[in-house]
């Protein structure tokens, strides 16, 4: 069962051949069995996840079921999820149990899936390798030495060993994609807007994305129908027509414009990596595509501006956690402002005051205009070369990453080639566009490699039929770890 698609899932469900608390329990006993080695849950919470399918099944007995009802689906723990303990990852909010939940969270509810738990991720979702993780690192299934990504390394894992069939998770500078790739899974980040961000706990607010994982573009296609939707409590949602992003899916390729950047394909690049992309690229000349040269020049400019912008809006996001309404709280302090800075100082990690340090210093008087709002103007420039390149193009394809997934501990001593692993993600939240990741077979050691698919905003069905045309005709998607 844990190979079958979730379609497949849903027509078992459907056709009465598993209740949705049979299907349910067999995800829950693998992922208990699995989860101390790879460590892709933060919590698992079996009664609650059996009166979920317990409430499914009632919706599948009547007339109020959707594709989806009784299919379960692992939960990023940033989204928050009334009664469950909903930590981001950290030691902040180890002890704070979510009172409500976010849209995501209610439009998954009211579709009928099953959570099974909350996936474990980088502290407020800041990291590429969900290692600054408060609960420990999350385990890549194909290589145990190896990072899965981040910062939604606990969802991809998850996905990867046949924890869950979908999953849900946020995209911020590559968090989707990235361990997406590491993980040999797909994975989308929706154009900004298409999900609601309310009670999504927020990082860098004009990046922040949700998207789903999955096993295959059909059924991220499926899980996206569910989770995207216009949310007047979020400001920065879009109105947007309702859509069916499954719509294309069958639809042959001949016609279709792919552009290669040519800076995604200059030094830096690994050659295993680059091997598998071309690959990729050379099956779908195979379907009909026409491949075309484009370029994006201010492509390395994405790094600089990325991280001023996402560091200045995480400073302002996370001065909220005070220990004052809810969070970790000192046991011992002499006054307010010493309950502030030890509350603070206890409950984030390294990752997040060095961001949260770095947002401060450009935010600050003398600084704003050299920094941060230069970096605002390079974002413009950033989302004007993606304009210019979609004139020549339908999509743009290339890889993920320079490298597959690195050793466990590698990157950690030095945050900035961590950063530099970014190169290829970053420019697509800059511009609010949808990009995805695919998988695109193995580097020379064996770790998965991902191809990523850019569209132009609100092209989701396309990106969506492209990648599942080539899953068509090739099997990485199907290669599962062994466990």
């Amino acid at each position: 069962m844990i190979e079958k698609s979730v379609k497949q899932l849903s027509a078992m469900l459907t056709a009465k051949e598993i209740s949705a608390v049979e299907m349910a329990s067999e995800y829950l006993a693998r992922a208990k069995a699995l989860n101390g080695e790879l460590n892709a849950f933060i919590t698992l919470d079996e009664d609650k996840t059996l009166a979920e399918a317990k409430a499914a099944d009632v919706m599948l007995a009547g007339s109020t079921a959707g594709p989806l009802t009784g299919v379960p689906i692992a939960q990023k723990d940033i989204f928050c999820q009334q009664g469950w303990k909903t930590t981001c990852g950290s030691k902040m909010l180890d002890n704070f149990v979510a009172p409500y939940d976010a849209n995501v969270i209610e439009l998954c509810r009211k579709a009928g899936l099953v959570s099974l738990g909350r996936t474990n991720m980088d502290e407020f979702a800041m990291g590429s390798s969900n290692e600054n993780s408060f609960y420990g690192a999350v385990k890549n299934p194909w290589d145990k030495l190896a990072v899965p990504g981040g910062s939604s390394g606990g969802s991809a894992a998850a996905v990867a060993a046949r924890l869950a069939p979908i999953a849900t998770a946020t995209d911020t500078g590559g968090s989707i994609r990235q361990p997406a790739a590491f993980c040999g899974v797909t994975g989308i980040k929706p154009t900004y807007g298409i999900v609601s961000r309310f009670g999504m706990i927020a990082f860098a607010s004009s990046l922040d994305q949700g998207g789903p994982i999955g096993k295959s573009a059909e059924d991220c296609a499926l899980l996206l129908n569910v989770m995207a939707g216009y949310d007047e409590r979020d400001s920065t949602s879009l109105e947007h027509a309702k859509e069916d992003y499954s719509r294309d899916l069958n639809a042959p390729l001949a016609g279709l414009r792919i552009g290669l950047p040519k800076e995604y394909f200059a030094e830096g690049l690994a050659s295993d990596v680059a091997a598998a992309v071309d690959a990729a690229i050379s099956e779908y000349k195979k379907l009909g595509a026409t491949i075309v040269e484009v370029s994006l020049p201010n492509t390395k400019l994405s790094i600089p501006a990325y991280y001023v912008i996402a560091p200045a809006e995480a400073s302002s996001n996370l001065s909220r956690f005070d220990g004052v309404r809810y969070g970790h709280r000192a046991a011992e302090y002499s006054g307010l402002a010493d309950m502030y800075e030890k509350s603070r100082a206890e409950g984030f990690g390294a990752e997040v005051k060095r961001r949260i340090l770095t947002g401060t210093y450009v935010l600050s008087h003398g600084y704003y205009d050299a920094y941060y709002l230069q970096a605002q103007k390079i974002r413009r420039i950033i989302a004007n070369d993606f304009q210019a390149a979609f004139e020549h193009c339908d999509l743009i394809a290339g890889p993920v990453a320079p490298t597959a997934a690195w050793n466990l501990g590698e990157k950690n001593a030095d945050p900035t080639a961590m950063y530099l692993e970014d190169i290829y993600t970053l420019a697509v939240n800059l511009a609010g566009l949808p990009g995805m990741s695919l998988p695109a077979g193995f580097a020379a050691n064996g770790r998965p490699v991902g191809l990523q698919l850019i569209g132009n905003y609100f092209s989701e069905a396309k990106m969506l039929n492209a990648a599942h045309q080539l899953q068509q005709v090739t099997d990485w998607h199907t290669r599962a770890p062994s466990l």
